[in-house]
């Protein structure tokens, strides 16, 4: 049955894409669209311009949470990600667009059952212990709850829209820490997807936008973030230029602009030079580089999480 409004669902896919409307697609997103999507193959399709195109806002990884707000035509969903903050869209979270058949009812949460989150860049969930692939594609920073014991190696876990516990190879997964990280962890995790494409509103490791880096490796931590990088700045501490470390972040915007970049501060200072790691736009990739004169010149300030 499809999700109704006024109800939460969870997503059933590895990664599904929230869009700007229903309308908005273009025929090199058929991949990301079909009821099991294949986002790396939708990535790789793109040519430079398709990566930047606007349509595509968010994306959720399975078992994110949704509350569904509008049945649109031919099995669209207006929904809001609860788990992506967005205060100037919707105090809820962040709204948009999404196909109907990416998402599932939540099932009861066992409370007993320890968090667990996809700790490399990606895995399958098979059906059995070394069986069939059942949900490939599964990306970092995505959080699953264990359905027991391992076995040779490997993990049963719950799946969305799944009644039986699917399973992982043990060593893909680690336990959602229950403490905040320090910075320079998080900077390790997103230091492991140097080189990965860029693409706007991508939040996996199939393709991921400057924000969306920021929130899915603080994500790997149980740490939520704002979604977007204006909304990043209002929810973190701003310090002196100078006194940044590595794992913190730097802020970019022109003149009498909002913010529209943050990149990850990779090392100390020095000299006045400044390094960071960053889904570049320029570059379509995620890169650890110092700051170009050009970034510099849009350097509004460096904040702490």
């Amino acid at each position: 049955m499809a999700p109704q409004p006024g109800h939460q669902a969870v997503v059933r896919v590895p990664v599904a894409t929230l869009w700007k409307s229903a309308d908005a697609v273009r025929p090199i997103d058929e991949p990301a669209l079909r009821d099991s999507p294949d986002v790396a193959a939708w990535v790789a399709g793109m040519d430079h311009e398709q990566q930047v195109g606007d349509c595509v806002l968010t994306q959720l990884l399975l078992g994110e949470a949704v509350l569904v707000t509008d049945a649109g035509p031919d099995g669209w969903v207006r929904v809001v990600a609860l788990g992506q903050p967005a205060a100037k869209l919707d105090p809820r979270g962040y709204p948009g667009w999404m196909r109907a058949a990416h998402l599932s009812a939540p099932a009861d949460a066992e409370p007993t059952a320890p968090a667990l989150v996809v700790d490399v860049r990606r895995t399958t969930l098979h059906e059995a212990a070394d069986g069939p692939p059942a949900l490939a594609g599964v990306v970092l920073g995505t959080r699953l709850t264990s359905a027991g014991r391992p076995t040779d190696g490997w993990r049963p876990v719950r799946a969305p829209g799944r009644t039986d516990a699917l399973w992982a190879p043990e060593g893909d997964l680690v336990p959602l820490p229950a403490e905040r990280p320090e910075a320079k962890e998080v900077l390790a995790v997103a230091e492991r997807l140097r080189d990965l494409v860029y693409v706007w509103g991508g939040r996996s490791t199939d393709g991921i936008d400057c924000s969306g880096l920021v929130h899915l490796a603080w994500r790997r931590y149980g740490v939520t973030l704002p979604r977007d990088a204006d909304d990043q700045a209002e929810a973190t501490i701003p310090l002196a230029l100078d006194d940044e470390r590595p794992g913190d972040l730097y802020f970019f915007a022109r003149p009498g602009r909002r913010i529209h970049h943050v990149g990850i501060v990779s090392a100390e200072p020095h000299g006045g030079r400044r390094r960071m790691l960053h889904a570049c736009y320029r570059t379509r990739r995620v890169v650890e580089e110092e700051l170009p004169p050009a970034r510099v010149d849009t350097l509004v300030g460096a904040h702490r999480i």
